[in-house]
This record gives structure tokens, sequence and C-alpha cells, in this order.
């Protein structure tokens, strides 16, 4: 890795990036709505946010003086997509070096994680189809793969 390369762990997971991240975009299923768009846009950001920690704010403190957990200060925009431009997308931005987190679709059609588990194991990967994917890494990098989608 370069001297500018930024190595962020998870578990016993490491996800090198050429760089500290400095963005995150959330791009959902354009066909998603309600809850299950709710559900999956919290499940993608909760992973984000547990990989890459260095991407929430410091503690928010109100006039009382009481803390209040910090956010992510660079704002997450919301975008949208059709599930093929999602696996699309996806495979461009791991290969321009970004951490992709992603919600294949049975994550909402099984009943436990371990039946999810269960489920992945019995697609490859150029078959799934995802509800959204959430992009980690540097803003032109993103800015540059998402230019072209709309606002969810």
């Amino acid at each position: 890795m370069s001297e500018k390369s930024f190595v962020t762990t998870c578990h016993s997971l490491e996800i090198p990036l050429q760089e500290k991240p400095n963005r995150c975009v959330l791009v959902m299923d354009k066909s998603l709505t309600g809850g299950h768009l709710a559900n999956a846009v919290a499940v993608i950001a909760l992973t984000a946010g547990q990989r890459h920690p260095v991407l929430v704010g410091a503690p928010l403190v109100d006039a009382s003086g009481v803390a209040h957990p910090g956010l992510i200060p660079t704002g997450i925009p919301m975008l949208c997509a059709s599930r093929e431009e999602l696996r699309e997308l996806r495979e461009k931005a791991i290969a321009e070096g970004c951490d992709v987190v992603d919600f294949p679709v049975q994550g909402q059609r099984t009943k436990s994680y371990v039946e999810f588990m269960e489920a992945m194991t019995r697609i490859e990967t150029e078959d799934i189809e995802y509800t959204g994917i959430a992009l980690i890494g540097q803003k032109s990098t993103i800015n540059r793969l998402t230019k072209k989608l709309g606002l969810l």
C-alpha cells in the first residue's frame, strides 16, 4: 500500500482504501417503497457506519450541555437506480477502489440472518439483485460514478 493508503478494520475484515474516505452515497432500488425502502436504508447505513467509523462526526452538544451522538458531517446523498444499474454500479465502484456495502434482496425475503446467509450461498455474484448499495471512498470518484443518477 502507498503512503496515502488508509485501512479501516471491522471485526477481522480489513477494508483497504487508497485514502481516508470523505464521501458516502446511498443508491437504492427505485422500485422500493415504504417499509422495504426504510429497512434497506437503515441496514446499509448501519453497516457503512460500522465499517467506516471515521465518517462519523464529533458528538453534538446542546445548550444544556447534553452530548448527542455524532452524525456524518458530509451528509449522505440518497440516489436511485434500477436493479441492473445497481449491479453495474457496484462492480464499477469496486474496480475504482471504493468500499461498497450492498444489501441483496434475499435479506428482505428471509426470516433470519441464518436463512439469509444460506440463501446467499446458492446465488452467484453476477446473479445477485440488490435493494441498494452504499459507496464509500473519495468524493471525486463517487461523484463521477453517480453523476447521472437521480435523487430518491
